[in-house]
């Protein structure tokens, strides 16, 4: 068993006490953990920034997704850390800290919502609330073993989060067990369609490409012990090796957003940011009109695509992330490019706003692997019942 100080996953202005849910209600007897850019009600919000802590107020008012919880019977025990100001996907803190990865030791949480997966992984809570722009729910959750979901862009109201990049910010949550990620979603999630039955999995193999030998092989050795127990179709290929096309066009809409969003408090106040928040910072304050116009139309293609590809009751698989979780002691240049070729694999869900559920399935060198689950927009719970038979035949 772990306690908060082995996992340092919670923030050191964390909750005064917990707050308790509902006696009645479909989570009573949970327990749940936040990421530090969610406002609860007495509670200052620090963006993962001690300058911004200083500066913030005590919340009036808390976010609804986690009021919503706490109406339906589970108790928040704790804020967690994430990268500066969200702008990462390391979850290595430089004032804060990197939380333990209990799952694969001397690596990263993977962030930003490094310290809500590194909660749930040590068991210091049932489940925790992250939120996902370029992938800080999808690849912390392969790093740490866990499930975790990116809803559908927009299905979750996110009142009461700091935003950081609108058209791709969604809130998302961890679990150890895949019956409790639905459970959450049952919750949170829109009364839609749940019928799996005429589901047909596709393959991307050009999305595997992305990822190291390593992770590919265990990844397709997963879906080749599948393949006779699910419904597969043929395998496809999504943008014949434009990856890097599409990632440029993310990085520069995401940069181009953040200029309205937290670069405004950073030039106001001029924190002491971290390495490599800061240069990202600096690139987005240079991102100009045309830049973030033609990396719009890069978008729309991309949704396009998906179209295409997303017909009636299709879902497609790709690696979580293309590498098992980096060494904290990873050199910068080298975690750098990390998030670079991360990135290519995140932007899908991130530009079309579609669903994406990652699962833990395999294991490399005793570091977890995630195969991720996408299907077209407002088929969240489709999904979550796909994750659970997978889960169940695996």
């Amino acid at each position: 068993m772990y306690n908060k100080e082995q996992v340092r996953a919670n923030v050191p202005h964390d909750l005064v006490a917990s707050i308790n849910g509902t006696d009645t209600g479909p989570l009573t007897g949970l327990t749940f953990m936040v990421k530090d850019l969610f406002e609860v009600k007495g509670h200052k919000t620090g963006n993962g920034s001690p300058d911004f802590l200083k500066h913030n107020k005590e919340s009036t008012k808390t976010a609804p997704i986690i009021q919503k919880l706490l109406d339906s019977g589970a108790s928040l025990t704790g804020m967690t850390i994430c990268d500066e100001f969200f702008y990462s996907l390391t979850g290595i803190n430089a004032h804060y800290g990197s939380p333990l990865n209990v799952r694969a030791t001397g690596r990263m949480a993977g962030g930003s919502s490094s310290g809500s997966a590194a909660s749930v992984a040590a068991s210091l809570c049932d489940f925790s609330i992250g939120s996902d722009t370029g992938g800080s729910v999808r690849i912390p959750a392969a790093f740490c073993g866990l499930f975790g979901i990116r809803p559908t862009h927009g299905e979750i109201e996110l009142t009461g989060a700091t935003a950081m990049a609108p058209s791709f910010d969604t809130p998302g949550w961890f679990a150890r067990e895949v019956d409790l990620l639905e459970k959450i979603g049952d919750v949170l999630l829109p009364d839609l369609e749940e019928d799996i039955s005429k589901t047909k999995l596709h393959i991307a193999t050009d999305a595997f490409n992305q990822a190291t030998d390593e992770v590919k092989v265990e990844l397709f050795s997963v879906c080749e012990r599948l393949e006779d127990k699910m419904p597969f179709n043929k395998s496809i290929i999504i943008n014949n090796d434009d990856y890097l096309k599409w990632r440029e066009a993310f990085r520069i809409i995401q940069a181009y957003e953040i200029k309205s969003t937290t670069l405004k408090w950073v030039k106001a106040y001029q924190p002491n940011l971290g390495p490599g928040i800061k240069e990202r910072f600096e690139m987005a304050d240079k991102i100009n009109e045309e830049e973030y116009q033609n990396a719009e139309k890069i978008r729309q293609s991309v949704c396009n695509r998906m179209d295409e590809i997303l017909g009636e009751n299709s879902f497609f698989l790709i690696p979580t992330a293309p590498v098992i979780a980096p060494l904290i002691s990873t050199p910068a240049n080298e975690l750098e490019t990390f998030r670079q070729n991360t990135m290519a694999l995140t932007c899908i869900s991130g530009l079309t706003g579609v669903p994406q559920i990652t699962m833990p399935v395999s294991e490399y060198s005793g570091c977890p692997i995630g195969l991720s689950i996408i299907g077209k927009r407002q088929t969240d719970k489709m999904l979550l019942k796909l994750a659970s038979e997978i889960t169940r035949k695996l």
